[in-house]
């Protein structure tokens, strides 16, 4: 098969400037010069036959063309940068930076490492978890996986969602047992309720779906993360709404139950970025590749 492609210098100088808006920028990340830039550009508008960069007094703008082709090239590239390190290994030990929710760290993401580490012992993880997803410079991180609506001001790139995330209603067997008659949702609201901080409206969301005619005005204890809510549900203080894939350790070891088989859909849901200095560096793909398999849905 006969491939129709440019060389792969000009495309690397094609997409280090676009991703900079600046052939100056390219140069310094391609250890080349501008005028080098400006030449293998030029190179690759008369190959294609359509100018890709409007030349401004600082810096260029992608025209309509060069911003329909920097995609499909910037997948090019991703792509073989996973296969080589993916099939050949890492050029000695590298270090991934990634700050996430201490919840979905410890609950979701740390049970699952050995399955990365074994597969890419040459890539170093460093865990930096925060509570509300700050407290870290954005420079300091390559992968930033937070919990939200998707729209952060304060991130650059489109963040990408991991997995439609549903909350469950858990709590202890202990618990069940105490509410006496057959456990249902109103009987579970007007026992204690553990609530976590920042998500007390899904309680009022669950009973409007399932048509439940009653608020939740029963007292309980409060957490600023679901890994002490559970704990909380766990030790008999209370039935607990929360996601999942969450309580998934739980269920399985019986510490706690589903009592009910009801599930809500939450509108938010666990999302990853790449920082844009490092979303082409081999193991932010592998890892982020690696991630999306694993838990995305």
């Amino acid at each position: 098969m006969s491939y129709q492609l440019p060389p792969v210098t000009w495309l690397r100088a094609f997409e280090a400037a676009a991703r900079h808006s600046s052939f100056a920028a390219a140069a310094n990340e391609l250890h080349m010069t501008s005028a080098a830039i400006s030449h293998q550009i030029r190179s690759l508008e008369k190959r294609l036959g359509f100018g890709l960069f409007e030349r401004l007094p600082r810096g260029v703008r992608l025209t309509d063309m060069g911003a329909a082709y920097v995609p499909a090239v910037r997948r090019a590239f991703e792509d073989l940068s996973t296969a080589t390190t993916g099939i050949f290994g890492s050029l000695g030990e590298k270090t991934l930076r990634i700050r996430l929710p201490i919840s979905y760290a410890a609950l979701v993401l740390t049970p699952r490492l050995p399955d990365f580490k074994r597969d890419y012992p040459g890539i170093e993880l460093q865990l930096c978890t925060t509570i509300w997803g700050d407290g870290l410079n954005q420079e300091s991180v390559d992968i930033d996986i937070r919990y939200g609506d998707g729209h952060w001001t304060d991130l650059p790139g489109v963040p990408e969602k991991i997995a439609t995330e549903r909350s469950i209603v858990v709590c202890s067997p202990e618990h069940v047992r105490g509410l006496g008659a057959e456990a249902s949702l109103p009987a579970l609201c007007s026992g204690p309720i553990v609530q976590i901080m920042g998500c007390e409206s899904l309680w009022s969301d669950l009973l409007r779906q399932e048509a439940v005619d009653m608020q939740v005005t029963a007292a309980g204890v409060k957490s600023d993360t679901s890994l002490v809510a559970l704990e909380y549900a766990a030790a008999g203080l209370g039935a607990v709404l929360v996601l999942d894939s969450f309580a998934e350790s739980y269920l399985e070891t019986g510490r706690l139950v589903q009592p009910i088989a009801v599930s809500l859909e939450t509108p938010q849901a666990h999302y990853l970025t790449k920082r844009p200095d490092a979303q082409h560096k081999p193991e932010v793909l592998l890892f982020c590749d690696w991630l999306l398999a694993t838990l995305g849905h």
